[in-house]
């Protein structure tokens, strides 16, 4: 008679359709996972009668100190700095770092996950193309920790850090209305995308309060140079033109400015221009924007830390969300009050 076979970690994984790593997190009770899974794992544990192999599960829990960034746009120097936080914080505790840029291509962010799925990165930290919601999903099911990065995810348990991108947006608008602009034209990037849609909110907030918002027009395009020229050219077109343009990033910005010296439109004498974002010295533009600057430093520091704390176990439960503030910085291209403003 042949002994029954002894119930595995694997087999547990099977039964309730996760990683075996995140059996592993049940089991230890280590790093995140999240309710409904970690009931569907203990339920299957159960029904299996698995008793784990105290060795086993001690070889299992080796990590591999690699943690990976991905974000959309490398390019942008928001980005960039933020992945100079990111890597400086992964240096300073012993751990390495990929980074996976994916263009605000939703496909492409997938299948970067699924490598690094592959690799067994210890942890994710995402700047999710649009919605998110399915890259999200993917991780929860295998287990792997993750914070978001600078966007909101709907229904999301992860931990997320970012700014408040309504606020920023909102001073932005409440500056333009204090020097007179009541014809603003608001260069957003796609809907769906929350930051681009917290900033429209955040302006349009500012405009409605100041009885303008029937005088504005919403332009929505890509949060890149050229959507952003597009834009501005559509919105100098309209009858009568704005007096004041925000962008809600600084790559629309730059486009915009592009687009507006090419029309021979003066900024700030003809029309003003704002913009969410700071710029780095080396991309300096004429005249200075005015800015909502972000700490963009800081959030990836910080999302390292809200990871580590996830990997060694410290974390409090539940999730946490890190909202940073911005700092509106007021320079030559808003330019001097209009028509009676402060």
């Amino acid at each position: 008679m042949c002994a029954k076979r002894r119930t595995t970690i694997q087999d547990v994984a099977i039964r309730a359709q996760v990683a075996p790593i995140t059996v592993s997190r049940v089991v230890n009770n280590s790093g995140y996972v999240g309710q409904a899974v970690r009931e569907r794992v203990q339920a299957a544990i159960q029904e299996l009668g698995y008793v784990p192999n105290s060795l086993a599960r001690g070889l299992r829990s080796r990590r591999t100190n690699t943690i990976a960034l991905v974000l959309t746009d490398i390019t942008n120097p928001f980005f960039t700095t933020m992945a100079r936080g990111v890597e400086d914080a992964a240096s300073d505790a012993g751990l390495m770092m990929l980074v996976c840029n994916t263009d605000e291509r939703e496909e492409k962010e997938l299948s970067y996950l699924r490598m690094l799925l592959q690799k067994r990165a210890d942890g994710v930290l995402l700047v999710p193309a649009r919605s998110g919601a399915q890259s999200l999903r993917l991780l929860r099911d295998q287990g792997v920790l993750t914070v978001v990065l600078d966007r909101r995810v709907a229904d999301a348990d992860t931990d997320v850090v970012r700014c408040d991108s309504e606020r920023g947006a909102y001073e932005l608008g409440r500056l333009l209305v204090s020097l007179g602009h009541r014809r603003v034209a608001v260069m957003a990037g796609p809907t769906g995308v929350s930051t681009s849609d917290d900033r429209v909110a955040g302006c349009m907030r500012a405009l409605t309060e100041a009885g303008a918002a029937d005088s504005c027009r919403v332009y929505r395009g890509e949060l890149v140079q050229y959507s952003g020229a597009d834009m501005a050219k559509k919105a100098l077109a309209a009858s009568p033109p704005p007096t004041a343009l925000f962008a809600a990033n600084n790559f629309i910005a730059i486009g915009a400015l592009g687009a507006m010296h090419e029309l021979g439109v003066r900024v700030p004498e003809d029309v003003a221009l704002v913009a969410f974002d700071d710029l780095p010295p080396s991309l300096v533009t004429f005249p200075f924007l005015t800015v909502a600057a972000q700490p963009a430093y800081e959030m990836g520091r910080t999302a390292v830390q809200l990871l580590i704390d996830r990997l060694n176990g410290t974390a409090p439960k539940g999730r946490r969300e890190i909202i940073l503030p911005t700092e509106i910085i007021v320079r030559r291209s808003s330019g001097d009050p209009i028509n009676g403003g402060d």
